[in-house]
């Protein structure tokens, strides 16, 4: 079905003839490292003519181990944001974990982000969506594509219609995910605009010893498969040392690569705009 566009931040459109991207480190380790990351992708954003929201958690709250790194905090975390929003303009998401936090982020972000493991928490998605803020929810790795209806259906009872889901895998035995192609038609046969992460779906969960591992050489063929499949928008995971990242090492992208592949799908994203009708 014909999806209806909508603005997910100020200059960021979804549903209609634009690839939007979301991009930015797992985790803030700190003000110079999320600064060291934003600032080249709105140099990026600027040069392609790329409608781009920055994103960082200031909480991971879902870590492999009780020794992984979280990040600095709600109070800390989204006075970092704001920096980042007022020095490179770009607009935000973050997740949030607790209803409690919602209205605080929803000051600072555009985009309140439900993450994967959360997505069927009543309370949480409703307090989400009633900040009139847009509201991404990431596929839990559990759920089949039309188990989301009932996800947004929550989101959207409360009068929000600005909602996203979110594909990320499927988990595939233990330790493994795997992409089913055929969920960008079945969400938007529901009418529903997804996105696909493209570094979160090439973990490999539980497989590093009492953190995340990760095969990172799968992004560019499965980020070209999803957006010839038709996905709506792409959400990755940038890092400028990845191999030095406190969180996700083995699947963010360094800036130059995170670049190319950016290229490369937008060309793709034209190639299909040409040839079949987005709306």
């Amino acid at each position: 079905m014909t999806l209806t566009a909508f603005d997910l931040a100020p200059g960021v459109s979804i549903g209609g003839a634009s690839l939007p991207f979301i991009a930015g480190p797992c985790v803030i380790e700190g003000e110079d490292e999320v600064l060291a990351a934003a600032r080249p992708l709105a140099a990026m954003a600027h040069r392609l003519g790329l409608p781009l929201i920055f994103k960082a958690s200031f909480d991971k709250a879902n870590r492999s181990s009780l020794k992984s790194f979280r990040g600095p905090g709600l109070e800390e975390g989204l006075r970092i944001l704001a920096r980042v929003r007022d020095e490179t303009g770009l607009p935000l998401l973050t997740d949030v974990h607790e209803p409690a936090q919602c209205q605080a982020v929803a000051e600072v972000c555009d985009v309140l982000q439900i993450p994967a493991f959360l997505c069927r928490q009543t309370d949480l998605v409703v307090a989400a969506a009633r900040t009139g803020r847009a509201v991404n929810i990431k596929k839990g790795q559990f759920m089949a594509p039309e188990e989301m209806r009932w996800a947004v259906e929550k989101a959207t009872a409360v009068g929000n219609g600005r909602i996203t889901v979110t594909e990320r895998g499927v988990s595939f035995g233990y330790g493994n995910l795997v992409v089913d192609m055929r969920s960008f038609t079945l969400l938007q046969d529901l009418g529903i605009p997804v996105l696909f992460d493209v570094t979160h779906s090439l973990q490999l969960p539980g497989g590093g010893q009492g953190e995340t591992a990760g095969e990172r050489r799968f992004a560019e063929p499965l980020a070209r498969a999803a957006v010839a499949a038709g996905a709506s928008g792409i959400f990755m995971e940038v890092h400028p040392d990845p191999e030095r990242a406190l969180s996700d090492r083995a699947t963010q992208l360094p800036l130059a690569r995170a670049e190319a592949l950016t290229i490369s799908l937008l060309e793709i994203h034209r190639t299909l705009a040409a040839t079949v009708p987005l709306a």
